[in-house]
């Protein structure tokens, strides 16, 4: 926030951080009851691939800075998992999730580029 470091200005910076922002909104409409279940899990592993691009982006060896966006790549797909169970459940409709859906697949595909798979 206060470091205007390179990182910052790349598309998956902007864009996970934009995927942690609709996690929460999304997950603010979820029944209360899931507060410390299911809506702590899917802010957790939002949060996890903004924090493991930042991170990574800070690492000076290209293995090091792989295996952070390998975590981060990992947490997406964790969040994509939770929120198919969340739409099963009815917490959320498939047709209102366009923004987070495509959020999750950019999110994806530039972390796959970053990676090299």
């Amino acid at each position: 926030m206060f470091l205007q470091l390179a990182h910052t200005k790349k598309p998956i910076y902007k864009d996970s951080r934009e995927l942690v922002a609709e996690c929460y909104r999304l997950t603010a409409l979820f029944p209360k009851e899931e507060k410390f279940a299911m809506v702590s899990q899917i802010r957790r592993a939002a949060l996890s691939v903004h924090l493991n691009i930042a991170e990574g982006c800070s690492r000076r060896s290209e293995a090091e800075r792989k295996r952070y966006f390998e975590i981060a790549r990992g947490s997406v797909i964790e969040v994509d998992a939770a929120i198919g169970i969340a739409c099963n459940l009815d917490f959320c409709k498939i047709e209102s999730l366009s923004v987070i859906e495509t959020l999750i697949l950019n999110c994806f595909k530039q972390l796959s580029a970053l990676i090299g798979k």
